[in-house]
């Protein structure tokens, strides 16, 4: 009887504990609706990312949260112990990124692109791109015990073009997911209720009721999804069709890493499964 392939496992190195949902929830769930493991990890504790709440108590509440969202599809859940807008890909970083790929031994990680707006995903986009390859490295690290093949590394869709453009490698429609996608949204209530209404000047917008909210929050990952959808439509037809791919509105995207393992198209498919296949 020919031994069974285990299933993929997907780990998200976000900088904050929203990041993960925001940009990649539709394929964490996927993946646990195929009864596979998936864990959102949170570098930082998130605990500048408010106006009016101290660090001290906004870092419990934050982690509470990320707990919460990751609950709504039964992942796993982590917030490190960085501080919140003052990451660096410092050595602590990389060994602290190569010990939890070691550990966890994921197929796949999801994390942020060097190019991204925020210095906290950017530093932690460039920890994962140098812990790539050391994780194979045994006197690297040697406490933890080094990985035969480092994982399939992928980055996380941005809007940035300088000094290089997203590279949209993989698309997946999460139109089927977007319910999952605004729960677990929700439940990073600080943010999506607090404090990015005031950090983007529309606090008056958010609905007292708590119904009303959550679809008002639907409607604001739809709207800051608008064209996202038209950028990758080619990509989208190769990977579904032209007949579907031409009513798809809400996508995910990734840009596989060069500096980690180079995945096959058929491993690139049991990496990336859709709602098609």
């Amino acid at each position: 009887m020919a031994e069974q392939t285990p299933s993929p496992r997907l780990l998200v190195l976000g900088a904050h504990p929203d990041d993960a949902e925001i940009k990649a929830g539709g394929l964490a769930e996927i993946y646990r609706k195929l009864g596979r493991d998936v864990k959102l990890v949170s570098v930082t504790r998130g605990d500048a990312g408010h106006h009016r709440l101290p660090r001290e108590q906004l870092t419990r509440i934050r982690r509470e949260e990320a707990a919460a969202a990751a609950a709504v599809i039964g992942a796993e859940s982590d917030v490190w112990d960085f501080p919140d807008g003052a990451l660096l890909p410092t050595l602590e970083l990389r060994e602290r990124v190569i010990r939890e790929i070691r550990c966890w031994r994921p197929d796949l990680v999801l994390t942020h692109r060097v190019s991204d707006y925020h210095p906290d995903h950017r530093a932690i986009g460039q920890a994962v791109q140098d812990a790539s390859y050391m994780v194979t490295v045994p006197l690297v690290v040697p406490d933890t015990p080094a990985l035969r093949r480092d994982p399939v590394v992928a980055q996380l869709r941005d809007d940035f073009t300088r000094p290089c453009p997203f590279r949209a490698d993989v698309v997946i429609d999460v139109g089927p997911q977007v319910d999952t996608i605004v729960a677990m949204l929700a439940c990073h209530a600080s943010q999506v209720f607090d404090w990015l209404p005031y950090n983007r000047r529309m606090e008056a917008e958010v609905p007292g009721d708590a119904t009303e909210r959550r679809a008002w929050l639907r409607r604001q990952y739809a709207d800051r999804q608008k064209g996202v959808a038209d950028r990758f439509r080619e990509q989208l037809r190769a990977a579904y069709g032209a007949e579907h791919a031409a009513g798809v509105e809400l996508v995910e995207a990734f840009e596989i890493s060069e500096y980690a393992a180079a995945p096959s198209t058929d491993e690139v498919a049991r990496l990336f499964p859709t709602t098609k296949s």
